[in-house]
């Protein structure tokens, strides 16, 4: 019986992000184990429940700390030369690097790592990337070429991130899959009518700035002053990564009732009553986001920059507007607030391209292949 290990850097991606996956893999002839730095009592309970197995691990999530990451390496290669898993499967930046040595020095035989966006250290802002930026940019790049170099496959979800990780990173083109994105299970994300009264736009993120969240909220004042019944809805929790921004950020625009801003919740009530769901990121691997919404029938507003350019047809299910720009974002919202027929015909035409691109029973049977665990039932 083969036996696969996952490398995981949290435990709340577990359930939303590799559900369907550890699902599926349970259906299988196959012994798997699940490593995370961070449990929580559900999280444990899956991973039982789907007849697998949950390890901690030192990994210190964020910044550079050589100690703290030897730790992690030797963590890891400890546990991993005692449970002898024929496949290791990482898919974050610390666990990609530190779980793809591990994995080697320990001897496993076959090594995936897949890379779901480029992230903070390789986003450009409006005035380039931070000395920060480049520093930790140059630092990921040397260690993605090692990590790159014992990997057996890499997955990626769009072009722009594979061209870059190649001319970055050493990436080598027969290592390379595409993906595509992660997908969402289509019957949990069911199409729902059309909302149109009020017309509602609604932004699901990390508080990053990188997500565009400052120009979604200067653009939400713009319609406003034209229209004031639209509503805003912004969904999501604050955040310790570097390019978090604080509360005091999105205060002016609470206190003066332009926005909504419920914090981390379940967002399929919030897109239930949305019209148009809004992403004005920098970049992104495949947003999972705009994938929930557009299953759910949503048109989406979002930019032309790699990640979100997958997930839009430009002027069939929403509009793609240039990264970091208020007036045509605000433009390409309006255009929704004044022809509301649009919420409808695009939001079909979202759910379809959701049907066809983000299915992740299709999109898991491909990871299984890369895997090497398909033949295994």
């Amino acid at each position: 019986m083969k036996k696969l290990a996952f490398i995981a850097h949290h435990a709340s991606g577990i359930i939303n992000f590799r559900g369907s996956l550890i699902s599926a893999l349970s259906d299988l002839n196959l012994e798997f184990i699940v490593y995370s730095s961070e449990w929580n009592e559900g999280a444990v309970g899956f991973v039982k429940n789907s007849r697998g197995r949950a390890f901690s691990y030192h990994l210190q999530r964020t910044g550079l700390n050589p100690l703290s990451d030897l730790i992690t390496l030797w963590d890891l290669w400890r546990s991993l030369k005692t449970e002898k898993p024929d496949i290791v499967f990482t898919y974050a930046a610390k666990t990609n690097v530190w779980g793809m040595l591990a994995a080697a020095l320990a001897g496993v035989p076959h090594r995936v790592a897949m890379v779901e966006g480029m992230g903070y250290a390789f986003t450009e802002s409006a005035n380039g990337r931070t000395f920060k930026q480049r520093l930790v940019g140059a630092v990921l790049a040397t260690l993605y070429r090692l990590a790159f170099k014992l990997a057996h496959k890499v997955v990626v979800l769009n072009p722009d991130d594979a061209a870059d990780l190649q001319r970055l990173c050493g990436l080598a083109p027969h290592k390379t899959v595409m993906l595509g994105g992660i997908g969402v299970p289509l019957p949990d994300w069911p199409l729902h009518p059309p909302h149109t009264q009020p017309i509602s736009f609604t932004l699901i993120a990390r508080l990053l700035r990188e997500k565009g969240i400052l120009e979604y909220l200067q653009a939400a004042r713009l319609v406003k002053a034209q229209h004031p019944e639209v509503r805003f809805y912004l969904l999501g929790g604050l955040d310790e990564n570097p390019g978090a921004i604080n509360q005091a950020d999105i205060q002016p625009w609470l206190d003066d009732g332009t926005v909504e801003w419920p914090g981390q919740v379940n967002v399929k009530p919030w897109l239930a009553k949305t019209s148009v769901y809004v992403l004005p990121s920098y970049r992104e691997g495949v947003p999972r986001s705009t994938q929930e919404a557009m299953a759910m029938g949503r048109p989406v507003i979002t930019t032309d920059v790699p990640g979100c350019r997958e997930t839009v047809v430009d002027g069939v299910n929403g509009f793609m507007v240039p990264p970091r720009n208020v007036p045509t974002l605000a433009a390409a919202m309006l255009k929704f607030v004044q022809n509301p027929s649009l919420v409808a015909t695009m939001g079909t035409e979202s759910r379809r391209l959701a049907e066809e691109r983000f299915d992740v029973d299709k999109i898991n049977q491909r990871l299984m292949e890369v895997l090497g665990v398909r033949e295994v039932r």
